[in-house]
Formats: structure tokens, C-alpha cells, sequence
């Protein structure tokens, strides 16, 4: 019978922490202090990779404040992800008749069955401008965790 170590963080480990993503003004983003510890599969991409990384191998109880610069946690900003949808696309993917405005995230099928979104920065006669960068992208961030259980 072996014994596993769960004294850190690992790739594979299930980890219940507190945590708050927030912007270089103090912003906050996400910030599970305020409710109920979110619990995170180390690996399955249920946070930003650069943010997992961080995490390996803090232990339980570790409580600190990461300062991430400028494109660090959600890459840089690439202007080639900026880019004109025509209506018609919009009409096959069922979007056309929706309600959409400046500023709202929509989402659209990946040929591989998956799903990617795109801000919708603006509507034109044929077609609409959206950007599918992350929102953070090219953001500074601070990560602040606060380690309650490893499994």
C-alpha cells in the first residue's frame, strides 16, 4: 500500500482554495474570498495555465499575493485576432435576430465541435467586428491564493 503525497500542489491534484484575479487598479475579477472556495483539477485548464503554474507545489495554508506583468497570465493582445464576421456567417450560426450590442461576448462553433467567443466590438451593413483575443489579454494582473486543501 503506497501513501500519496498531497502535502503540495501537483499536476493532477484537486486543490480548494480561496482565490482573487484582479486587475493592475485593484478591479477585482473573480474573488472566491467573498463566498465559497472554489476546488481546482490542476491541469484541466479550469484556470488560465500561467495561473496553475503558480500554484505548484504551495502547500496548505500558504496565503500570498502574485503580481503578474502585462501579457504574463493571459498572453498578449494579437491585432490579428481582431476580425470582420459577415451576417451571413452570423445567419448560419442562428445569431442574426439576436440582441447584440458593442461589449457583448458571443459565442460561436469551432469546426472541431468545440466553442470559441469573440467580443463583439461593432455592426456593420455586411458584416461585424469582433475581437477574439482574451479579455485580459496584454492585462496586468495580481493572483492572490489562499491554499485550504490538497487531494
Amino acid at each position: 500500500m503506497s501513501i500519496i503525497d498531497i502535502s503540495e500542489v501537483k499536476p493532477g491534484s484537486h486543490v480548494t482554495l480561496h482565490y482573487r484575479l484582479s486587475l493592475a487598479d485593484g478591479a477585482d475579477i473573480v474573488n472566491t474570498f467573498v463566498d465559497r472556495p472554489a476546488t481546482l483539477l490542476i491541469g484541466a485548464g479550469q484556470i488560465a495555465p500561467p495561473l496553475e503554474d503558480i500554484l505548484l507545489g504551495l502547500k496548505v495554508g500558504h496565503h500570498s499575493t502574485f503580481q503578474l506583468p502585462a501579457g504574463q497570465a493571459f498572453g498578449q493582445r494579437n491585432p490579428d485576432l481582431v476580425q470582420r464576421v459577415s451576417l451571413g456567417t452570423l445567419r448560419e450560426n442562428g445569431m442574426i435576430g439576436e440582441d447584440f450590442s458593442p461589449g457583448d461576448l458571443v459565442e460561436f462553433n469551432a469546426p472541431d465541435g468545440g466553442r470559441y467567443a469573440g467580443v463583439l466590438k461593432e455592426v456593420g451593413e455586411t458584416s461585424a467586428l469582433f475581437d477574439f483575443n482574451h479579455p485580459l489579454a496584454g492585462a496586468a494582473v495580481a493572483f492572490e491564493v489562499k491554499i485550504i486543501g490538497i487531494l
